[in-house]
């Protein structure tokens, strides 16, 4: 992961002083009695209160966060001019950008003067020493794989545990009652994304994949990599062979890239031959990871697949 060079920041947060961290702006949260400690990723970190003002610097915890009725005051994008996810942006309005997930702007995070920071591992370890000098810094262990994980991690950095764990089995129970509907049990999926060059199929370890899982969809038995996805070549196109198949094409060009190449090919397979075939939003699918996400995929699933 490229890290941005440190000057500028250092000299920002000479300047900050103790004032970073200290919460200046919105206030102090609810006292919890005592403050609480939070076992994570990279160990324990103490909390003398709930935090008011928090930055995340990834997808799974700023879903999370929202969910749990708390905006943050700073959270990272997946890219350049991408903004937030469009399901949660009437809701972050004032939320300003840390830069990007994989290379979040430590200067925008001392500007931002918060007294807990959320990410995860797998992206920012190289980055946690730097953080918990800013304000008491959180990680989940991975993103977006296992996303309930990131989402308890996110509640007890803010003392919200029992909240999410009613959250988390509200999708649940929805899942399997609009997998019913839609006639989910018994039926193969698969989730495909487009890329310029290939495509990717999507496990029940991902997202998506958990979400289709949870309603009753069986998405295979295959090789899956450390993050439940397979990447594939265009010629490979015989491995989409679910009965239904939902995919996604940030380009949203049919006429290019693998989509076009896998369009050519993929005329005998089941899903195609029975007219099962979905186009479902990227945004939601492959970057809305948690609660809020999960019932957006949900209901696209119910519009899209609905038993006929």
């Amino acid at each position: 992961m490229m890290i941005r060079p440190f000057a500028r920041f250092v000299a920002v947060l000479l300047v900050l002083g103790a004032a970073v961290g200290c919460g200046a702006g919105s206030g102090p949260g609810p006292e919890a009695p005592g403050g609480y400690t939070v076992t994570h990723a990279m160990g324990e970190t103490r909390l003398p209160a709930r935090p008011a003002r928090v930055v995340v610097l990834d997808s799974p915890h700023l879903d999370a966060l929202v969910a749990l009725g708390t905006v943050p005051v700073g959270a990272s994008v997946s890219a350049a001019g991408a903004g937030y996810p469009p399901y949660l942006a009437d809701r972050l309005t004032g939320t300003e950008s840390t830069g990007l997930i994989a290379e979040p702007d430590l200067e925008a995070v001392v500007r931002l003067r918060p007294d807990l920071i959320i990410g995860s591992a797998v992206r920012h370890r190289p980055l946690y020493e730097q953080l918990s000098r800013i304000a008491p810094t959180v990680f989940s262990v991975g993103s977006g794989t296992d996303w309930e994980e990131q989402a308890r991690v996110t509640a007890d950095a803010v003392d919200a545990r029992p909240r999410m764990e009613e959250l988390l089995s509200g999708w649940r129970g929805r899942a399997v009652t609009v997998g019913r509907e839609v006639g989910a049990p018994g039926r193969t999926a698969s989730i495909v994304r487009f890329r310029p060059e290939s495509f990717r199929l999507y496990g029940p370890r991902s997202f998506s994949g958990s979400v289709l899982t949870a309603m009753g969809y069986d998405l295979g038995d295959r090789p899956w990599n450390e993050y439940s996805m397979i990447e594939s070549a265009p010629e490979l196109a015989g491995s989409i062979d679910g009965d239904v198949v939902f995919f996604t094409d940030r380009a949203q060009d049919p006429s290019s890239g693998s989509r076009a190449a896998v369009a050519r090919l993929w005329g005998p397979l089941p899903a195609v031959r029975a007219g099962a075939v979905h186009e479902v939003d990227d945004e939601t699918w492959m970057v809305g990871i948690g609660v809020l996400g999960a019932e957006r995929v949900i209901d696209e699933v119910r519009e899209r697949a609905a038993a006929g």
